[in-house]
């Protein structure tokens, strides 16, 4: 466990960082995986404040590093991770597996005994390597363009 990654609570001051994490990870990260049209269909922002009702919502963590924000997730109350993003500069450093492992954590303290996510097709590696398994695979539409997705479970024992 890398000991440099803290795992704190969301707060509200963190809705810009967590937009630029959102932002340059599609831009950055999943490019190599989508089109440039379903790329600019979803890197997106169009309500800063819904964004930051919805982190405030739910329980949500930010992953910094030497102060820096380098990742975010959160957690529905129906189970759903909703969202996981790295920054482009900080991948491969155990961010994403650090933000699961607490995830993982508030899941089984709420009694879940499944998690499900909507994984693009960068991030259904790291989530298969992680317990989930695919449901199906979906296409969502986003302003136009239909992106590729998978539905994917995790179970507790």
């Amino acid at each position: 466990m890398d000991e440099r990654i803290l795992i704190r609570p969301y707060a509200p001051g963190d809705v810009d960082a967590t937009i630029e994490i959102f932002l340059r990870s599609i831009r950055e990260v999943s490019s190599k995986d989508y089109s440039s049209a379903e790329i600019e269909a979803w890197a997106k922002v169009e309500d800063r404040g819904l964004w930051a009702e919805r982190r405030m919502s739910r329980p949500a963590w930010i992953a910094e590093i030497a102060g820096n924000p380098a990742g975010f997730s959160d957690l529905t109350s129906d189970g759903c991770l909703d969202m996981m993003f790295v920054h482009p500069d900080f991948q491969g450093l155990g961010v994403a597996t650090r933000l699961l492992g607490r995830v993982d954590e508030e899941a089984l303290r709420l009694g879940f005994r499944r998690i499900y996510t909507e994984a693009s097709r960068t991030a259904r590696r790291f989530f298969e390597r992680k317990g989930f398994r695919v449901v199906t695979l979906q296409i969502v539409e986003k302003r136009g363009q239909g992106l590729e997705n998978f539905l994917m479970e995790k179970f507790y024992t």
